[in-house]
């Protein structure tokens, strides 16, 4: 797995063209969920996108977004996506412990918050995520919030 975390000015258009194919392969296509995926936080600054590759293929994606960008007290994490032909490998899990090194990395001093489908909860839980709050409706999907200090 060769992973890299660029900021949007970084992207090449070829790595952008993947990102976007992959989030829109799983979450619109394959979750029938059509949502506004473009929603400006790609290009701010502080925000990063991790990105892993096998066999030069994009098999992994995470957003990462720096202190008061998607949360308030801590570092984000969004747009956690695997590609449906890597699943059951545990490249999910490689996934999020990259994301979790490089907020813990970049920003130390702040807790990770993410919105978890509440089906993947448990998955979440295992990196150290608790929830958090009530759960809520997000483009059809229960969602709960979730914290790791």
């Amino acid at each position: 797995m060769n992973w890299s975390l660029k900021p949007w000015s970084e992207l090449s258009t070829d790595e952008l063209y993947e990102l976007l194919a992959l989030r829109a392969e799983v979450f619109v296509v394959e979750q029938t969920c059509p949502f506004q995926d473009l929603d400006g936080l790609d290009r701010q600054k502080g925000v990063w996108h991790l990105l892993g590759w096998q066999e030069g293929k994009l098999a992994a994606y995470a957003r990462l977004m720096a202190p008061g960008i998607s949360d308030e007290q801590g570092s984000a994490i969004g747009r956690v996506v695997t590609s449906p032909a890597r699943r059951g490998t545990g490249l999910g899990h490689q996934l999020l412990e990259e994301a979790v090194r490089h907020c813990r990395t970049r920003w130390p001093d702040h807790s990770i918050w993410l919105g978890a489908q509440a089906h993947l909860q448990g998955f979440y839980g295992r990196h150290g995520f608790v929830a958090e709050g009530e759960g809520y409706i997000e483009d059809d999907i229960p969602h709960i919030g979730m914290r790791r200090g």
